[in-house]
């Protein structure tokens, strides 16, 4: 598990798997990295890409604050484009 901190500094969990080029997935409202269709597609997608697969805040292994904004989710998307290279 790797950590990439946010504006706000949540730390955001991550794993990256794979070749290629960057993808990031980003899971649905009720899941997280290690959900298994999660795990499922970043094996069948990491043959082709390096996969950043990481828990949204407040999920999984990522950190929290006490209100929710989804400027926060966005931010946290942010820090992860700036660890996979800098472009999405």
């Amino acid at each position: 598990m790797l950590t990439v901190t946010s504006k706000d500094v949540t730390k955001i969990a991550y794993d990256k798997v794979g070749q290629g080029p960057s993808l990031i997935l980003v899971t649905g409202a009720f899941s997280y990295r290690r959900f298994p269709g999660q795990v499922q597609l970043v094996n069948l997608l990491s043959e082709h890409f390096t996969i950043y697969n990481y828990d949204r805040r407040g999920r999984g292994d990522s950190g929290d604050t006490q209100s929710y904004t989804i400027e926060c989710e966005m931010e946290d998307l942010q820090a992860m484009i700036e660890e996979a290279g800098g472009s999405a």
